[in-house]
């Protein structure tokens, strides 16, 4: 399902797909390709080698190839999203997205192939012969009903998994949300009345998996927009429809609706009325899944049946049944296996999981995202949320099992726990974490000032931080200029924005008399003040943040990072036992890995003191993003025992930690290869480190710099920040040559610090 709670304009979208290189998608080598002998290797004549094995044992493909975790999303863009039939290569944008969301979440490989053909026939002669390319096939976007015919026949013809995600994604997340609500409202599902309007892929899949849980067939009512399928329907029927049809009076779906237990809503907007959800029997159950606006809202059906359970294809209703809980780990597991097929067993075998883990306990970083309220299995939350970090350790698992259980698995996995350990290892927590902090703020709105407000890029920034609900934006500048650029830009409906200009704000003289008392004894005149506060828009942009008319400031593009800290420092004195310092994020290419790096951004020469202190806030930064620390203190050589200049003080900061007993581990001096390297770690068995540092104290900051922009430019990952910490107020100063997107992620950085405290 999608998210419709985050709004972006048609302008903003289209920028991001284009902006650098096109697309969202691009390949990397796996393994070193860098001398001659790499290269005879992977190519001629080294892969001759894995080629001829293969040919003795197709099996083997799976040990020597990429095959295993790859998946190709398929479609002939015959129904795209709500959109239609737009074609194959319109369709594309949306596969490669499917494919960015199998990395993201699960850690597969997703290959977008968009076939160009309406014809069953030519689609099917197509994909049939991809199965020695991938694991798995993932179908999406295609029409009812020949996506019915063209999974079951390609499932027939494939020995690896066949999976129409429009069908059985939904009927997964929805099929666990109905094992709960039953659970909570007492229910057995052998007894529970079902009706389900709606009679295309994702509907009849939602009937087909209820009944396979246990819902009789019997007690099932399917409606389509002419009412109910009842047994001798002549119009509009086909044999999907009639493998539903019921032996019943009612003829409309109010008539079906009374007395029903449950409700699935797989139609239109408004299908559904209160006076048909006031005849529901008691404790109603209702999933109103039509997307972007539900049969009925959660709202009217609270207000007449407040003992009804509801859930939505939206993200800012509680329950939302999102197809992202489902589909990755589906293929995670069947991959796993090496499964041949999908089958009803997996399928049920991932409902009951997703059940299971929304009774569990909630992690503090799962709660965290709905505004730090503690989230309890009840009425309100029936399905786990779909950054929860828990899912990749918890339903690849039940759906390997389950494969295994069917004699579907060629690859059985003996020990559980270790692959459930293998899972959690696979994803990087940053990411989750950063998503966690982005739903704070959504729930805790802030308002941000944008110190550099007629700067193009700054607008677009705060356009989108506006638009994705996070808080008020305030551009510093002047107001005729701004509003220009934004009629440049297509930015009309710019409503929530503020503008405020330093030279003509509404407070700007008490910013005067609130830097002047701060500066007054350190040689600042009144007209000094009035004119920094007047001329200079970070000036300015921080009084407001220390004055309390803002909750955090961000700037940097037009000016460097030290004119920028400079200006701030006139006016923010740094947090009480605090020091102020840079971390810079680095999250590897191939997200298996981030790195913390720290300082990066204020201490030139930090001594053994202030690089402890930069330890510990650095190893705090990296636990709140999900990390245990390990915390190296880098050097030219490792434990050289040298005398004097930095290897020294390196030292005395290691001792200083040891003296203070800190609940993380750390040593020092080390090479950063020796750091971020298991087996070269070996070489000293007496270090502290029980395994790869991830938080990285830079001995000065020529290294840290050099290091962190190197790694940005050419390291092939994604470098985060330098994120600003230990002010007495949240700032954040971006590079000069940041992307919108960065803007937009340090702007929700500051309001995050804003809500939680410095």
């Amino acid at each position: 399902m999608d998210d419709q709670s985050i709004r972006v304009t048609e302008r903003e979208a289209l920028l991001m797909h284009a902006s650098g290189r096109p697309g969202k998608l691009e390949i990397h080598p796996t393994k070193p390709l860098t001398t001659q002998r790499d290269l005879s290797l992977a190519y001629s004549p080294g892969v001759a080698a894995p080629c001829e094995q293969i040919a003795r044992d197709p099996n083997l493909a799976y040990d020597y190839t990429a095959k295993g975790n790859m998946v190709a999303v398929i479609s002939n863009g015959t129904a795209v999203l709500g959109l239609g039939n737009l074609g194959a290569l319109a369709s594309k944008p949306v596969m490669e997205g499917k494919a960015v969301l199998f990395k993201r979440f699960a850690d597969v490989d997703g290959i977008d192939l968009e076939v160009d053909t309406e014809d069953e026939e030519e689609f099917i002669n197509c994909v049939r012969f991809l199965g020695k390319t991938f694991g798995g096939i993932n179908l999406e976007d295609i029409k009812a009903p020949e996506c019915f015919t063209i999974e079951t026949r390609l499932r027939e013809m494939m020995d690896i998994p066949v999976f129409h995600d429009d069908q059985h994604g939904t009927a997964i997340i929805s099929a666990a949300g109905l094992i709960n609500a039953c659970d909570l409202t007492g229910r057995d599902l052998k007894d529970v009345k079902l009706v389900v309007n709606g009679a295309g892929a994702a509907a009849i899949a939602c009937c087909e998996l209820a009944k396979a849980l246990g819902v009789k067939h019997d007690n099932v009512i399917m409606c389509d927009s002419k009412g109910v399928i009842y047994k001798g329907r002549k119009e509009g029927m086909n044999q999907w429809k009639s493998a539903h049809a019921s032996d019943t009076d009612a003829r409309t779906l109010a008539e079906a609706l009374d007395g029903a237990d449950a409700f699935f809503g797989l139609s239109v907007k408004g299908a559904v009325t209160q006076e048909m959800v006031e005849k529901m029997a008691p404790k109603p159950i209702i999933f109103a899944m039509a997307n972007p606006d539900p049969e009925i809202t959660p709202e009217d059906v609270k207000a007449v049946r407040s003992d009804a359970i509801t859930a939505t294809g939206r993200s800012d209703y509680s329950n939302q049944i999102n197809n992202v809980l489902g589909f990755p780990y589906i293929f995670r597991g069947a991959l796993d296996v090496r499964a041949s097929t999908i089958n009803e067993d997996m399928k049920v075998a991932c409902a009951h999981a997703l059940a299971e883990l929304a009774r569990e306990d909630v992690p503090d970083e799962v709660a965290a995202a709905y505004s730090g309220r503690r989230l309890r299995y009840g009425p309100d939350y029936i399905i786990p949320a779909p950054f929860d970090p828990r899912l990749i350790s918890s339903i690849p698992p039940a759906v390997a099992e389950a494969a295994m259980a069917s004699g579907v698995a060629r690859r059985p996995i003996i020990d559980m726990d270790e692959y459930r350990n293998e899972l959690s290892a696979r994803l990087d927590p940053t990411a989750s974490s950063l998503q966690v902090i982005c739903d704070k703020v959504r729930g805790n709105p802030r308002r941000i000032v944008f110190a550099e407000g007629e700067e193009e890029k700054t607008i677009r920034a705060a356009y989108a931080f506006l638009n994705a609900g996070y808080g008020t934006p305030i551009l510093v500048g002047r107001e005729e200029k701004i509003q220009a650029s934004m009629k440049h830009l297509g930015l009309t409906d710019a409503k929530g924005i503020e503008i405020n200009n330093s030279s003509i704000g509404p407070r700007t003289r008490e910013y005067s008399e609130y830097l002047y008392r701060r500066l007054q004894r350190k040689g600042a005149l009144m007209r000094d003040c009035n004119r920094w506060v007047n001329q200079n828009r970070n000036i300015f942009a921080a009084a407001m943040v220390a004055c309390g008319d803002a909750d955090g400031m961000v700037s940097g593009l037009t000016r460097s990072f030290y004119s920028t800290y400079d200006d701030v420092a006139r006016v923010l004195d740094p947090a009480k036992e605090q020091l102020p310092m840079g971390v810079s994020i680095v999250v590897s290419g191939g997200g298996h890995q981030t790195v913390f790096l720290a300082d990066t951004r204020i201490h030139e020469t930090p001594d053994a003191l202030e690089m402890a202190d930069i330890a510990v806030a650095a190893a705090a930064k990296a636990r709140k993003l999900g990390h245990e620390p390990r915390v190296a203190f880098l050097s030219y050589s490792s434990f050289s025992g040298r005398e004097g200049g930095r290897c020294e003080e390196v030292r005395k900061a290691v001792e200083i930690l040891a003296e203070r007993n800190v609940d993380f581990e750390f040593d020092g001096e080390v090479t950063v290869n020796t750091a971020l390297d298991k087996e070269m770690m070996k070489d000293y068995p007496f270090t502290r480190l029980s395994g790869p540092a991830n938080v990285l104290v830079m001995p000065g900051l020529h290294t840290a710099d050099i290091s962190s922009k190197l790694l940005q430019k050419l390291g092939g990952g994604t470098v985060i920040g330098p994120i600003l910490m230990g002010l007495e107020k949240p700032v954040q100063i971006v590079p000069r040559d940041t992307t919108v997107s960065e803007m937009v992620n340090m702007a929700i950085l500051a309001a995050h610090d804003a809500i939680v405290g410095r």
